[in-house]
């Protein structure tokens, strides 16, 4: 029964899809508010349906129902219930329901948003292009990756439980939903950009509309590779939080394709300057959603983070060929229309850092999309197996990264079209002597090696920087009664949440980049074999084998292994690494056992458990400065919701003049 439901609401929701898109062209093309309104309420169905088709699922995982296939093969009795929930986005069809349902909310928000100007062409085009993604999704989720298939010949006793990387952490019931909400929070833009270029309401009006959700994906895409590194780092057990594997790389695409947008839309919105770039960067973006989409679920790489082999990655492939092929041909259709009238002034000016931070930004992503598809097309043609390593992505994104940080400090200091010599020298010279100052220091005292030298050097730089801005911006604020730049520009004394947003994003930039730089260069990594009571130290630190323990539940079989860990004679705790064994897999899920601290983690892993002679062999990592990419992560969550916040309103006066005091004030003032 409840797989006939889940396919019923799931047609229901495809056809929510058809009937919407045809009520939709049908009233633009009669000019008729009845259909429109009709199509407005097949968005609330197509929710409604999607909703269902979800609570359905979980209320066959929860009830282990193990006539739905999907069910018996990502869920058992002994699952805990954390994991059973889990199990919605643990496999193939499951996590493509969840995609589902996210873009169904996306499209239910967007229309409930926009209700107030329902009937302008730009809306209404751009929630058929959205009801359209939605509809190929239906259609996955309806076909090929249909979660409510039955068993064949008698369901089970019971089920095999999801793969057991995907329930040994808590952080599962977070890192996929967020990493969805991110990907999936671009089709607004998308959808939006692509009404602009059919309705030729080429403007900035439609960069103005979709800020909001530009931000929010982004700031939910962050998040969510941000927790993946923190998954694999507790959970693999190999260390490291961040390998180049060619799904964590689908993941950043993305990423750095809409971070350069939301660096480029501020000159269009500023300046009506890059129309082409941004809309070309607003599609890229959500093609790369696809293509991750694609690598992740098709089974053409080889991760432990990507689906099995399924038949999906056709119909994904296609899909990806007609979007980019769609947003490429109305580019061109449109090609005389989205001429600029802004052009820049001088290349010592915001937009001018801010075009160079996106060519950066899009060579970034575009050595890691050759690194991660090359061995895929070399294959295809050749038959032969290649490998892109890890040597490969650092060399070249290395020098991108130091780049960038360059120009994450200079950017914000960089008034709009010009900046003067003396200018640059009140804003730039303490930073920049800052920066020299920690370079230098970190050369004599710390490491010889130049890009790590950079690395902490340029990170200084630009929080010198940042923290000087904030501070200008401040002090410009508290005087600003006394000068009337605050009549003249009709601002309060709150300021402007989005610009600040804006510098704490920054700042969490800046502490990943430098811990990543940190902890590659000062790491330590060595394996002990102990007997019990016995000890061995490593960087300074006194390892003893204490004991081990069996455990046993219905969900696992787990070994761990006591090791009391010492310091100058001071006890710093008993860990225990873990090994665990799952009833319906051979593979061993090792955990790790982290000591995390401001500086260093302790990072502890049960390498072998004890031989005949009781002697067991512990990887031991100590690890700089990793718990600042966690909180780096942190405040790039809380940059990206102030940047949110709603911005001061202004008084009645022009744009223009408003601009004009704010530069006069920024240039006399600091």
């Amino acid at each position: 029964m409840k797989a006939a439901l889940g396919v019923l609401a799931l047609a229901f929701g495809a056809g929510a899809c058809v009937v919407g898109i045809t009520s939709f062209l049908l009233g633009l093309r009669r000019n008729n508010d009845a259909l429109l309104a009709v199509g407005r309420k097949c968005v609330a169905v197509l929710l409604v349906c999607a909703v269902a088709a979800v609570g359905i699922m979980e209320w066959a995982l929860i009830s282990h129902d193990f006539t739905i296939r999907y069910v018996a093969e990502n869920n058992a009795r002994s699952t805990p219930l954390l994991f059973t929930i889990t199990g919605l986005w643990s496999a193939l069809a499951g996590s493509i329901l969840l995609w589902v349902l996210i873009l169904s909310g996306y499209i239910g928000v967007t229309v409930r948003h926009f209700r107030k100007r329902a009937s302008e062409p730009l809306v209404i085009w751009a929630t058929i292009v959205m009801l359209g993604v939605a509809l190929f999704f239906f259609l996955l989720v309806l076909g090929p990756a249909n979660p409510f298939r039955l068993v064949a010949g008698g369901a089970p006793l019971d089920g095999r439980g999801p793969n057991p990387l995907l329930q040994n952490h808590p952080l599962m019931a977070f890192h996929p939903p967020m990493l969805y909400l991110g990907y999936v929070g671009f089709t607004v833009p998308f959808a939006f950009a692509m009404s602009s270029l059919i309705t030729g309401s080429i403007g900035e009006g439609w960069l103005a509309d979709t800020r909001r959700t530009t931000l929010i994906a982004w700031g939910f895409l962050s998040v969510g590779i941000i927790l993946g590194a923190w998954w694999s780092y507790e959970v693999l057990g190999w260390g490291g939080y961040w390998a180049w594997d060619p799904v964590e790389n689908a993941s950043l695409l993305p990423w750095l394709t809409a971070t350069a947008f939301i660096h480029s839309v501020m000159v269009q919105e500023r300046r009506a300057m890059l129309r082409v770039w941004n809309l070309s960067l607003v599609i890229a973006t959500f093609c790369l959603t696809i293509l991750g989409t694609f690598l992740t679920r098709s089974g053409v790489v080889n991760s432990v983070h990507a689906f099995s082999q399924s038949s999906i990655g056709v119909w994904l492939l296609v899909f990806l060929g007609l979007c980019a092929g769609s947003g490429l041909a109305l580019i061109a259709w449109r090609g005389d229309r989205l001429r600029a009238p802004g052009r820049i002034d001088s290349m010592l000016s915001r937009e001018a850092a801010f075009l160079g931070n996106n060519l950066l930004f899009v060579a970034f992503a575009f050595v890691v999309l050759l690194g991660t598809v090359f061995p895929l097309i070399a294959e295809a043609i050749q038959g032969k197996q290649l490998s892109v390593g890890e040597p490969y992505f650092n060399r070249m994104t290395v020098p991108l990264g130091l780049a960038l940080l360059f120009l994450m400090a200079v950017a914000p200091a960089l008034p709009w079209r010009a900046a003067s010599g003396d200018v640059l020298k009140r804003r730039l010279l303490l930073p920049a002597w800052v920066g020299t100052s920690v370079m230098v220091l970190t050369l004599i005292f710390l490491d010889r090696s130049l890009p790590t030298a950079l690395a902490f050097g340029l990170g200084a730089f630009a929080i010198a920087a940042i923290k000087r801005e904030t501070f200008m911006a401040v002090k410009s604020r508290r005087s600003a009664d006394k000068i009337g730049w605050m009549r003249a520009t009709g601002r309060t004394l709150a300021g402007n949440p989005r610009r600040y947003g804006g510098l704490t994003v920054h700042v969490g930039v800046v502490l990943i980049a430098v811990a990543i730089a940190g902890s590659h260069t000062f790491g330590t990594k060595q394996e002990i074999r102990l007997a019990k009571g016995r000890s061995a130290e490593v960087a300074g630190y006194t390892f003893t084998y204490v004991g081990s323990n069996r455990s046993v539940t219905g969900q696992k079989t787990t070994l761990s292994t006591d090791i009391r860990i010492a310091q100058g004679g001071k006890s710093l705790g008993v860990y225990a690494p873990s090994v665990s064994t799952f009833p319906n897999s051979n593979q061993a899920i090792g955990t790790p056992s982290v000591r995390t601290g401001v500086l260093r983690d302790i990072y502890l892993t049960l390498v072998s458990s004890p031989n005949r002679t009781g002697r067991v062999t512990i990887g031991v990592g100590i690890n700089p400065m990793v718990v600042w990419i966690w909180f780096g992560g942190a405040l790039l969550a809380i940059g990206t919701i102030g940047a949110l916040l709603p911005s001061v309103r202004r008084r009645p006066g022009s744009r223009a003049a408003q601009e004009a005091a704010v530069e006069a004030h920024s240039s006399s003032g600091s």
